[in-house]
């Protein structure tokens, strides 16, 4: 099954999905080789494995190229957090015909202004103009090479400040236009926000969350309520930098490695991902003897 065709299936299938982030080929290969249907490519996670802010510090090219790498060693749709889009919807349409040409399954673009910043920072962050942003979701979807490839539509009036009202009315406006699914967005910590979302949503089109901050709530809740699709959002990066830190401040305290090393992937496991093995097989049957 073609990938846009995978996510496409995983968007609209009965049973919660599950995509994991990954900022690299190598998360993007461990997420999968767990048992993950589908990648998210974080904007954060790799804009933070580069060094810089999510702040779109990191041109949509660089971003591109990272995510070309986890398409080439992966089998499951990758769907791009693709910010506000890079620009307007001229920004839009060559982003989505790159991603076309890269295999990637869908992009999600937010109604926020560009430059964005991250959602969990500070509060009232402006929003994009409705009309505008639904010229961008036309946009992206004229400018598609493949039928089932997804452009998610993420709402973030809930975590601006704006009442629920504006939510809905933002997100019927982005279905209207040609969204593929909805993603609302919320940084309250009892999901009560995203719940009430739920319950209001009266239209066939999927909806898709992230419980970064609400990630007590049960997720069966929210199967209740329809929803179809949950995005691990920046657990590969944050458990990444939880553990090179403690290793690398073990190894420091220590000089030594025979304490971590039982505690670290093997070289072994290093060369299994990225397929040293098969190399070594394809050089005996292409170099001569």
């Amino acid at each position: 099954m073609k990938t846009t065709t995978a996510l496409k299936t995983l968007l609209l299938k009965q049973e919660l999905s599950f995509l994991m982030e990954s900022h690299n080929a190598l998360s993007a290969r461990i997420a999968e080789e767990s048992g993950f249907e589908g990648l998210w490519a974080s904007g954060l996670s790799i804009a933070a494995s580069m060094g810089l802010t999510d702040r779109n510090e990191a041109s949509w090219t660089q971003i591109l190229e990272v995510v070309d790498f986890m398409t080439d060693c992966t089998t499951v749709p990758v769907l791009l957090d693709g910010d506000t889009g890079f620009g307007n919807f001229n920004n839009v349409r060559r982003l989505v015909k790159k991603l076309s040409q890269r295999h990637v399954a869908g992009v999600c673009l937010e109604d926020k202004l560009f430059p964005k910043t991250n959602s969990f920072i500070g509060a009232g962050q402006p929003l994009a103009d409705v009309q505008e942003f639904c010229g961008k979701i036309k946009a992206a979807k004229d400018s598609q090479l493949d039928d089932d490839f997804c452009v998610v539509a993420r709402v973030e009036a809930l975590v601006s400040g704006l009442p629920m009202e504006d939510a809905l009315m933002r997100a019927r406006a982005y279905a209207d236009a040609g969204a593929d699914a909805i993603l609302i967005h919320s940084k309250q910590s009892d999901g009560e926000e995203v719940l009430s979302f739920c319950h209001q949503w009266e239209r066939d089109i999927p909806i898709v969350i992230v419980p970064t901050k609400y990630y007590q709530i049960p997720t069966d809740r929210f199967e209740q309520l329809g929803v179809s699709t949950v995005i691990w959002a920046n657990h590969s990066v944050r458990a990444a930098i939880s553990a090179i830190r403690s290793i690398t401040r073990s190894i420091r305290q220590n000089n030594s490695v025979a304490q971590i090393e039982q505690d670290i992937a093997t070289l072994d496991d290093i060369f299994n991902l990225t397929s040293e093995y098969e190399h070594q097989k394809a050089e005996q049957k292409y170099l001569p003897a």
